[in-house]
């Protein structure tokens, strides 16, 4: 993971130099080859660890959904938050966020898990941690990515106008509980997980108040809706 080998925005990589060039960083890209060279598979692919952040420039930022590790399982996990690759079954928390956007803006249910159209309009799906053992789940936790994506966020924060961030569950509303609440919009609900989901999640309403935030300050909404076909992206 040098950083000739990082695919990135460059707007992000220059506003990142600082990150990339610590010492925390240098022992998560310690960490990582040491895992790789004992065998161990994990995911995403390298290419990906910053897929959210390439496919998001930073000036293109209207909204922020914060996850917190990648998914665990073979051909899953992409680098962005709740998003599978296409031909992948959509996870539980994935399928309850397709329902409360049916509910809240008549989206039409599809049968993948593909959220790169959401990423192309700017919406950046950032996991806390963004690497992971294969059937590991939280396995690299605590290495360095959070104080990465905690920049991450800083930089939005800080840089950006009018950004909405989405903070389901605990973890994720302590992880950008800094977030300047007199220039972006930030709105929270229990998790969309099947285990808290009935708890406060459905009836958010999050999908249509994003939008009509960023409408009242002269910006495109997103179009929620995914293409049918995950390749049409």
């Amino acid at each position: 993971m040098t950083e000739s080998e990082i695919r990135l925005d460059e707007g992000w990589k220059e506003r990142l130099k600082p990150e990339f060039e610590s010492r925390y960083m240098e022992d998560l890209r310690g960490f990582l080859r040491t895992e790789l060279k004992s065998g161990k598979t994990i995911f995403p692919k390298g290419s990906e660890y910053f897929r959210a952040l390439d496919l998001t420039p930073l000036e293109n930022v209207r909204v922020v959904i914060l996850g917190q590790d990648p998914y665990h399982g073979l051909g899953q996990a992409h680098g962005l938050c709740f998003s599978v690759q296409p031909g992948v079954r959509t996870p539980p928390s994935l399928v309850n966020i397709y329902k409360e956007l049916q509910a809240d803006v008549g989206f039409q249910p599809v049968k993948h898990g593909f959220l790169e159209h959401w990423a192309k309009q700017g919406v950046l799906l950032l996991n806390s941690v963004l690497t992971v053992q294969q059937a590991q789940a939280a396995s690299h936790r605590g290495k360095g990515w959070e104080q990465f994506t905690d920049a991450v966020i800083r930089v939005v924060n800080e840089e950006c106008e009018h950004v909405v961030f989405i903070l389901w569950g605990a973890y994720a509303q302590k992880k950008a509980s800094f977030v300047d609440t007199s220039k972006h919009l930030v709105l929270k609900a229990p998790h969309p997980s099947p285990l808290s989901a009935h708890n406060g999640f459905f009836g958010c309403r999050h999908f249509s108040k994003a939008n009509q935030f960023l409408l009242e300050k002269g910006l495109e909404p997103i179009d929620w809706q995914l293409p049918e076909d995950p390749k049409q992206e």
